[in-house]
């Protein structure tokens, strides 16, 4: 039986390795911390079974910015999961919570870089499409948004920046 539920601090080391054991990598893990230590997370999601973590999702905000105007929006990323524990749903379990948790927080959209077999299922559609480009250089079937709620949009356009106070730079 898997159980989701918030992130606690006794979470955070089992967070770390489930990223980089998911990605084969330290650099998911970082920034998961470094938007956990700059308060940067307005969602962060585990899977448990049996008392350990086997999975994880984060959600943080970024600005859509263009000409006139920007607002904002929430990232949907890193998303982890156990290798041992995928494909067994644990991943579309973590991201129907989150999407709900947003839309609980009144969020308008959400933007996703990710799998374009995976991410439609949820209701993502190509970002640029519907004029939401991204700040660096992404495959445009590996970038899209979902409106968390019904004109979430409302004809608003812009580029997605990862706010430099989150993000990797600084």
């Amino acid at each position: 039986m898997v159980e989701i539920r918030p992130e606690t601090p006794w979470d955070v080391d089992s967070i770390r390795r489930v990223n980089e054991l998911a990605f084969g990598q330290i650099e998911e893990a970082a920034i998961v911390d470094k938007l956990r230590q700059r308060g940067a997370l307005t969602v962060s999601l585990v899977a448990t079974r049996d008392n350990e973590v086997v999975g994880h999702i984060a959600f943080s905000p970024v600005a859509v910015e263009s000409a006139g105007a920007s607002f904002e929006a929430i990232a949907l990323g890193p998303m982890a999961i156990l290798p041992a524990c995928q494909r067994q749903g644990i991943g579309s379990r973590l991201v129907r919570a989150g999407l709900e948790e947003c839309r609980r927080l009144e969020q308008d959209i959400l933007v996703v870089l990710g799998h374009p077999d995976y991410y439609p299922r949820f209701g993502f559609v190509p970002a640029k499409a519907r004029g939401i480009d991204c700040e660096f250089e992404a495959p445009d079937e590996t970038w899209m948004v979902l409106e968390l709620k019904e004109g979430g949009l409302g004809g608003r356009r812009g580029t997605v920046k990862y706010r430099p106070e989150f993000g990797e730079g600084s």
